[in-house]
């Protein structure tokens, strides 16, 4: 057996052993139809089994996540739609194993991605086959009509990097969410993460900094770096919200 595939198998073991033993059977729901089992955005269950080992270890043991409300989320075509935070996407990822490990039935979120992400060597095809994508609206929109969980965070790269004082006050909202919502027929499902706001202060944004290394920003921690602190997470699930008109 080749290193590759040696790790693989460990990180996969690993996974297992913190998510229970159904963990592969939940991977296998959320596979797309189809000959190959991978869909055209490139999401890959056997691959996901694998990659997200270290996100259930933050899950349980680093964040102790725990979640409010789960049940609410409809079956079918869904919003999620939470506040965003932290500098680095922890919550997204967070609100995704949530609906993976501890929904039933369990469900695949596929995470609408910054474009810039799509330019990240290995990044880029880690988040695709884990079922992240970029958030356009016609990825999104092939999305929802194939009756996917979509999460989005229509504050955008504002909120993920406002600095410590502005915690928890919500940043303008873009409107290209409730566009496809109205357009698809989707219901949208609020969801609050409360934790997240703490995990890396940031003091300052060195935007001249991050142009110049071209990165949408650059928010600096009282430690540098945005690594997070172990804050306790805690994802709450609002009702499905339906609503009717047109899209323009």
């Amino acid at each position: 057996m080749s290193l590759s595939s040696r790790v693989k198998a460990g990180l996969r073991k690993w996974t297992i052993s913190m998510a229970g033993a159904d963990l592969e059977a939940r991977l296998e729901a959320t596979r797309p139809p189809g000959e190959f089992g991978v869909d055209p955005f490139g999401y890959d269950p056997d691959y996901a089994l694998s990659a997200v080992a270290p996100l259930v270890w933050l899950y349980k043991h680093y964040f102790r996540v725990e979640c409010h409300g789960l049940a609410k989320v409809p079956p079918g075509r869904v919003f999620l739609i939470p506040n965003h935070s932290g500098q680095l996407p922890f919550d997204g990822a967070m609100i995704g194993i949530a609906m993976l490990i501890e929904a039933l039935p369990p469900r695949g979120v596929r995470t609408m991605v910054e474009k810039w992400v799509a330019t990240l060597p290995y990044v880029s095809t880690t988040y695709s086959r884990v079922g992240s994508i970029v958030g356009t609206p016609d990825n999104c929109r092939r999305l929802l009509l194939l009756d996917q969980a979509v999460l989005a965070f229509p504050e955008g790269m504002k909120a993920i990097t406002k600095p410590y004082a502005e915690r928890y006050q919500l940043q303008p909202f873009g409107l290209g969410f409730m566009r496809l919502a109205l357009e698809t027929g989707t219901p949208i499902v609020p969801v609050g993460v409360v934790g997240a706001e703490e995990q890396a202060p940031a003091v300052v944004d060195l935007k001249g900094v991050a142009r110049v290394l071209g990165l949408p920003s650059l928010p600096v921690t009282p430690w540098g770096v945005p690594l997070p602190l172990p804050v306790k997470y805690h994802l709450h699930f609002g009702d499905p919200l339906s609503f009717q008109g047109s899209p323009d």
